[in-house]
């Protein structure tokens, strides 16, 4: 096995994080745009709907492996064309799922969330903890 990089533990000891999200609506996935028009297309469909916002995430710890989800639902109001289109005009969709970020500018599309906020930025937050702390790889004083 490699040696770890100076100040890194030994690469066997490290917790190794994976997740990625999406956006989903009546079975239609919505990934990160590839353009703004694309974004527009795919706010345009969110518009007025309760969708959801799905993260897996994937966790490797001394060669062992543990996955999880967390799904949010994320409603947005009637946000009419023209505010859609100069959001969607803007650089911060392009690199989100479902072209919107919750943390950013695009906070103002969404009426209501039901379910962790952290998981709409991209990382459940709590649910990764909860997942850290049952394997034994996290303590509540630190990393085991």
């Amino acid at each position: 096995m490699p040696e770890a990089l100076p100040g890194f533990p030994p690469l066997g000891e490290s917790v190794i994080i994976a997740a990625d999200t999406v956006v989903a609506l009546e079975g239609v996935i919505f990934g990160k745009p590839r353009n703004p028009a694309e974004a527009l297309c795919f706010l345009q469909a969110l518009v007025g709907t309760t969708h959801e916002v799905l993260t897996g995430c994937a966790v490797l710890y001394k060669g062992e492996m543990t996955s999880f989800f967390a799904r949010t639902a994320v409603t947005f109001w009637n946000c009419p064309t023209p505010l859609l289109a100069a959001y969607a005009a803007t650089d911060e969709v392009l690199d989100k799922a479902g072209a919107y970020a919750i943390q950013g500018n695009g906070a103002f599309l969404v009426e209501k969330i039901e379910g962790s906020f952290t998981n709409v930025v991209g990382l459940p937050v709590a649910e990764l903890a909860a997942a850290l702390l049952e394997k034994g790889i996290a303590s509540p004083c630190g990393v085991s």
